[in-house]
């Protein structure tokens, strides 16, 4: 008599746990990606404890960015795992000034930690140990931090001679869509023997992601069930009444964080002090980064002003650089709108016929979409459910308010001098790459 047998379904961690031995068993050279927060150092636990637990005679990296300005129990977690694990860890801490987008000032686009001209301001000093930016030839004054991200996996590569690198990255497609998007909608690039958790980005080089399908419970499940330490700032969180979901260890400057940012000043008020005249619009921002002041809530046309005519005011407060930039962005949309047109749906053209706006409605797309292309010009406002899809001044005052240089809230597109930087970096980085190998570039995730 034959008997039908079951599989048992693997857990999130069995998974992971395969996919380690997967890593230390193939690749001669593996690094960690650690920030600091409850993803990277839950992975960073995981492999400390399959080192551990199977006896390995290596030594796992670390790479570190340290962004100067952290909680201080982030500082505190971070020099703890380090401290506890160094005969198997290699650190590399990097304290380099590259480019970090921020968001609180209408002043600057960006900020650099560790800014030899501005060391008297620095939130902490220099940590023991670290790397700065003469450890790295590649290094120049115009690069991005996740340039830089991308650049050290080859240098790494270099330096250590190796046969193949793998650097493992804490990224979970539950955090966000730009997460999931990394690591499922970059599938024309080589992944590694067809694991769908892993990436090629360069000769010989994978990312890959072991807790890519783990959940936010998951997490803190495995930190709890096998007494994992873990960055305290989470139960600050928590005390704070912040969402399980919402608590993130980041950067505080970026637009994501703003609302948050007051919380420096409750939890780590010593940082806090240091870093009102670190970074340009750190204390108005956190006042009033959740109000309608920066844009957050519904805002209010001043009285006799159009949007258009309101959106010209607030670029003439702006200096130079900022003004400028916000008119490129400005004139890249109008004529998107005006020639190509911007993909929506049958009911929102429905509402837009209703509320009679002109609108051309074209019959093919070359995006793989249902929607339409529909051309139309720039509207001053327009009351519809969709309004964050249609092309009006107002959304750009909004993303002037929040000091939006990107303008994400409107849905832009890298602008031409941004596109040719990126394919600049990108053209630097193929150069590293064998001939046979540049058709799997992929664009670096954002």
């Amino acid at each position: 008599m034959m008997t039908k047998t079951t599989t048992v379904p693997k857990n999130v961690y069995e998974l992971a746990q395969e996919r380690l031995r997967i890593v230390f068993n193939e690749f001669d050279n593996v690094y960690l990606s650690f920030s600091g927060g409850k993803d990277s150092g839950v992975l960073l636990s995981l492999c400390i404890d399959y080192i551990r637990r199977n006896n390995l005679k290596i030594k796992l990296g670390v790479f570190h960015m340290d962004y100067e300005i952290q909680y201080k129990m982030t500082i505190d977690y971070i020099a703890r795992m380090l401290e506890d694990n160094k005969d198997i860890l290699e650190v590399y801490r990097v304290c380099v000034p590259f480019r970090v987008a921020t968001c609180t000032s209408m002043y600057q686009s960006f900020w650099r930690p560790w800014e030899d001209s501005k060391k008297d301001l620095w939130v902490r000093p220099l940590p023991e140990n670290a790397m700065t930016k003469e450890d790295f030839p590649f290094y120049n004054t115009q690069m991005w931090d996740y340039e830089f991200q991308m650049r050290f996996a080859s240098w790494l590569h270099e330096k250590k001679d190796a046969v193949r690198t793998c650097c493992l990255i804490g990224i979970r497609t539950q955090e966000s869509f730009n997460r999931w998007r990394c690591i499922y909608l970059n599938r024309k690039y080589q992944m590694y023997h067809r694991y769908r958790w892993t990436s090629k980005v360069g000769n010989d080089i994978f990312n890959a992601y072991p807790i890519y399908d783990w959940k936010t419970t998951d997490v803190w499940t495995a930190n709890g069930k096998f007494k994992w330490d873990y960055n305290k700032l989470y139960d600050y969180y928590y005390w704070a009444g912040v969402n399980l979901e919402r608590q993130r260890v980041a950067s505080p400057f970026i637009g994501e964080a703003q609302e948050s940012l007051a919380l420096y000043r409750a939890i780590d008020p010593n940082t806090w002090g240091k870093m009102i005249g670190r970074v340009n619009g750190v204390n108005f921002t956190s006042m009033y980064g959740g109000t309608h002041a920066m844009g957050w809530q519904s805002i209010k046309l001043p009285e006799g002003y159009t949007w258009r005519e309101f959106m010209y005011f607030l670029l003439s407060t702006l200096p130079d650089r900022a003004r400028n930039g916000y008119l490129r962005k400005l004139q890249v949309s109008v004529q998107f709108w005006r020639n190509k047109g911007g993909c929506l749906s049958d009911e929102t053209i429905r509402r837009l016929n209703e509320a009679k706006v002109p609108i051309i409605v074209m019959d093919n797309s070359n995006y793989k979409t249902t929607k339409k292309p529909v051309r139309m010009e720039y509207q001053d406002d327009i009351d519809i459910p969709e309004f964050r899809e249609i092309p009006t001044y107002k959304r750009m005052c909004i993303c002037i308010l929040k000091n939006d240089h990107a303008c994400k809230y409107m849905g832009f597109s890298p602008n031409k001098s941004e596109t040719q930087r990126r394919n600049k970096i990108m053209e630097k980085y193929e150069s590293l790459l064998q001939p046979s190998d540049k058709s799997n570039v992929p664009e670096p995730c954002l």
